[in-house]
């Protein structure tokens, strides 16, 4: 069990890597600013929810194998020959970027769910919501805000959405299925929920052409 849910921390912190060394690259960051993206965005939302359950200090902290994960991802994100690739295929680069954040948005809103229910909060579903929703996003904010770029969560397709119905669907299904198949389940739907709204270009109401 223990194992299964480092592998999925693993894959989700390798997938928000990713995103955040290649938001890097697109604002023209040096070699430390492309590293500090991709860090804050697989742990930032980590971090945030350690601190809302009290955990301190952060797994981060005491288990480097997530941050030196991350580095390393992006080291190789601004290697040369892996910069003139993306570049040679520019029209991948989107795609790569959104599989990449859905992915991570997907396993670290179910590692937020399960550190809710290890912790003990399985009865209080708003909580546990809220921990699965912010443990999925937090990376994110922290890095769009970071690349003074408007968070993503606000603007962009469903995105917290997605986070928020996968989270819902495994505190509900938790006590039936069990850690293991709950995470999974909630990782999947999350990671279709957030390709489909990318793909149909699914959004909530916006307020265009309003003056004040």
């Amino acid at each position: 069990m223990e194992l299964f849910v480092i592998i999925l921390e693993i894959i989700g912190t390798i997938a928000f890597a990713v995103s955040g060394a290649m938001i890097g690259l697109k604002k023209q960051m040096d070699l430390f600013g492309i590293c500090v993206m991709g860090l804050v965005t697989a742990c930032g939302g980590g971090v945030l929810r350690d601190l809302f359950i009290g955990q301190l200090p952060p797994v981060m902290f005491l288990d480097p194998v997530y941050a030196v994960t991350a580095l390393l991802v992006s080291l190789i994100i601004f290697l040369p020959s892996v910069r003139r690739l993306l570049a040679r295929y520019a029209h991948l680069y989107d795609e790569i970027q959104r599989v990449a954040d859905s992915a991570g948005l997907g396993v670290f809103t179910a590692a937020g769910v399960a550190a809710a229910m290890r912790a003990g909060y399985g009865d209080n579903f708003f909580f546990a919501l809220f921990l699965g929703t912010i443990t999925g996003v937090g990376g994110g904010v922290l890095r769009d805000m970071l690349a003074s770029l408007p968070p993503y969560i606000f603007v962009k397709h469903i995105y917290a959405c997605a986070s928020m119905a996968g989270a819902a669907l495994c505190i509900i299904i938790w006590p039936f299925a069990g850690e293991s198949l709950s995470m999974l389940i909630c990782g999947i739907v999350v990671f279709v929920i957030r390709l489909l709204a990318a793909r149909y270009r699914w959004s909530l109401p916006k307020a265009d052409g309003l003056i004040l």
